[in-house]
């Protein structure tokens, strides 16, 4: 079940470079020994490839090391630290300026226990990060053993061995819920962004020349109109099926075999982990590249010779069918990336949200296709194929850039590397645009370019609206707020310079940690926006909120919320919210996406025995277990013993309703 938490990645990955990420390759397998008195030592043995390397147990500085955790049960007791059965492999690191140790081929690990219960049946979390030279992926799996009580040495297989059925995974384990980080609110923009990726992907020059050339087939020599038009329809509905049944398919089979947690799980993972966030930002990097014509994204030859010969081959809706999936597979350089572009920015949502995203872009691309084979005067009004159509294809290269450093910048504000601050990310868009405009002015040209002798009127109004986007943007390097893209850029908490303000980065600890609050938990990582000053640990705040004698007001965020930064700018900048958040609540916000490992007393247990060691984490099982909150934002107001007063708010950009809302729960 866990390796198909995996599968829509995969999926995306094929459409889009013909590669995909893999399971992790390191095989465990757990045995117990029983020493006598109660007394059993449990091994957890690692078979690496040759290729491959684990990193030794403890602290490795920027690596992962390996951890291996008996899980909390009744009448069980962790005797001593978890013992390799030999060294590791030891060197100097010169990115952490630190002595490093890792594994290769086979080692075990050992970690005694003491049962008061015979045949108690307890549970190993296992996490590693493996590396060959070049690429690292993170490794997770729980397995199960049985402490039978048989002489030390001779514990029957059978009852002691995990079957490798319980293989690992990338991401968490299904049955611990977690937040999912964007709010239903995003629904209706993800779907009208893929409406719009359908036309363009029309107006490409592998797709617009066949639309004459489609409509024509189901036209020419078919003495009865009404068959024609018909099969026309069922060609639409075809293109519609071929893009949206296998996403659909693969999605809902995940669900019903993983169940309601897959949702969190899988969603969880692919909007906020590092891993998918750079694939996606490769991906999009590569897709941008493919545009500009560095290489065209393409199908095996074979299997698009094949599709086409069935068309004539098959009668009746077959033949139609085949005439589809050739349209699908000969378009497949051009529509490949954006149908890529599609399926990354609809994981953001919840868990059906790819399939209405690609319902939606399937049906915008399919419908010109059939409306000219329903009406055929409307292809003497269409425009004639040219050198437009690459201009269309380099135009949505540099949308690719640009949208593609979101992902890149939400895995730097959840791992908190710093590396893709507001004005590093404002700088890289204004030049992205700004190249777009002199493109458009003709200024740039690329290798399937046709000779632009004079700009259009279009042109020039497109180059026009460039140029007012990047004059728009220019500002916020100074800490202009701009609100139109706050769920766009990083927080302004990662702003180097405000002009007439202060800075924030590397200034963290004296807006949070102030004379007022005293020393503020996570508060050297963590930061309100808009200068606000808070908790980001419950019990401190319910704490202060005794002292003051205020309600708190609860947010449950995300670093990769989009929605939440929206929130952020476009409705707590108003001054009657500000004001009220300032001087009427304690602010606590509670970030569901954080990876940073908490210190061990502040660990949770699940209630299935899972042990959650990362801030986000913990906050987004709290969310679900106590609020069922599963989309951010989430904002509750409480009093200083934590009881929910009023209703919860999600997202809304009404400020009205919000002012309103918070003044009941002040009431």
């Amino acid at each position: 079940m866990k390796n198909l938490r995996i599968m829509l990645t995969l999926l995306m990955s094929m459409l889009a470079v013909g590669a995909s990420a893999q399971a992790t390759r390191t095989k465990w397998i757990t045995t117990a020994n029983d020493l006598g008195e109660g007394l059993y030592e449990i091994n957890v043995t690692a078979s690496i490839p040759e290729d491959l390397h684990i990193y030794a147990l403890g602290d490795l500085g920027g690596y992962n090391p390996t951890t291996i955790t008996v899980q909390p049960a009744k009448k069980l007791e962790v005797v001593g630290e978890v013992t390799p059965s030999r060294e590791p492999h030891k060197y100097y690191d010169e990115v952490f300026k630190m002595e490093m140790g890792d594994y290769s081929g086979e080692v075990t690990f050992t970690q005694q226990v003491r049962s008061r219960k015979a045949g108690q049946e307890l549970k190993v979390l296992i996490e590693w990060q493996e590396c060959t030279n070049q690429t690292c992926q993170m490794g997770e799996v729980e397995q199960s053993v049985v402490l039978d009580g048989s002489v030390a040495g001779k514990a029957k297989k059978e009852k002691a061995t995990v079957a490798p059925a319980e293989e690992a995974a990338v991401v968490a384990p299904a049955e611990e819920k977690e937040a999912a980080p964007v709010a239903d609110g995003n629904f209706w923009s993800i779907i009208i962004e893929a409406i719009l990726w359908g036309f363009a992907a029309l107006l490409t020059p592998c797709v617009f020349p066949m639309v004459p050339m489609t409509v024509s087939f189901f036209m020419k020599g078919s003495e009865n109109k009404g068959l024609a038009k018909f099969k026309a329809t069922m060609y639409g509905v075809f293109i519609v099926a071929l893009y949206t049944l296998p996403i659909a398919a693969l999605i809902l089979i995940t669900k019903l075999v993983g169940g309601d947690a897959v949702t969190a799980d899988i969603f969880n993972w692919l909007a906020t982990h590092w891993l998918p966030n750079i694939v996606f930002f490769a991906v999009f990097m590569i897709f941008a590249a493919s545009f500009f014509g560095a290489f065209e994204i393409v199908l095996p030859s074979k299997l698009v010779n094949k599709s086409d010969e069935n068309v004539d081959k098959k009668k009746g809706l077959g033949g139609v069918f085949f005439l589809a999936l050739t349209l699908v597979l000969v378009s497949f350089s051009c529509t490949g990336p954006i149908v890529g572009s599609v399926l990354i920015k609809a994981t953001q949502g919840e868990v059906l949200t790819p399939i209405f995203a690609m319902l939606a872009f399937s049906l915008a691309f399919a419908l010109p296709f059939v409306l000219c084979a329903l009406f055929p005067g409307l292809l003497g009004k269409m425009p004639k194929s040219g050198g437009w159509l690459n201009s269309v294809k380099v135009v949505l290269g540099f949308v690719e850039v640009a949208l593609g450093f979101k992902f890149l910048s939400t895995a730097d504000q959840v791992y908190h590397w710093g590396l893709l601050d507001r004005e590093v990310y404002l700088a890289i868009w204004i030049v992205v645009f700004t190249m777009l405009g002199f493109y458009l002015l003709g200024k740039l040209k690329f290798k399937h370019d046709s000779e632009v002798k004079y700009i259009s009127t279009l042109r020039l109004a497109l180059a026009i609206g460039v140029f007012t986007f990047v004059v728009y943007m220019v500002p916020g390097m100074w800490g202009a707020p701009l609100k139109a893209l706050s769920g766009y850029l990083p927080p302004m908490q990662t702003q180097d310079f405000v002009l007439g303000g202060e800075s924030s980065t590397g200034n963290v600890v004296s807006v949070q940690n102030s004379e007022e609050f005293g020393s503020v938990k996570y508060g050297d990582f963590l930061e309100l926006p808009l200068g606000l000053k808070g908790f980001f640990d419950l019990e401190e705040a319910k704490e202060y909120a005794a002292k003051v004698g205020k309600p708190i007001f609860l947010d449950f965020t995300g670093h990769g919320c989009v929605n939440c930064r929206e929130m952020e700018a476009r409705v707590w900048s108003n001054p009657t919210v500000k004001a009220k958040l300032e001087n009427d609540f304690v602010i606590c916000a509670l970030y569901v996406d954080d990876k940073k490992q908490v210190a061990k007393e502040d660990w949770v247990t699940t209630s299935n025995g899972k042990v959650l060691k990362t801030l986000g984490k913990i906050n987004s099982y709290f969310a679900l277990e106590q609020f069922g909150a599963n989309a951010q934002p989430h904002y509750v107001i409480l009093d200083a013993e934590g009881n929910q007063l009023g209703d919860a708010r999600g997202y809304d950009l009404d400020v009205e309703a919000f002012v309103e809302w918070m003044d009941k729960g002040l009431k």
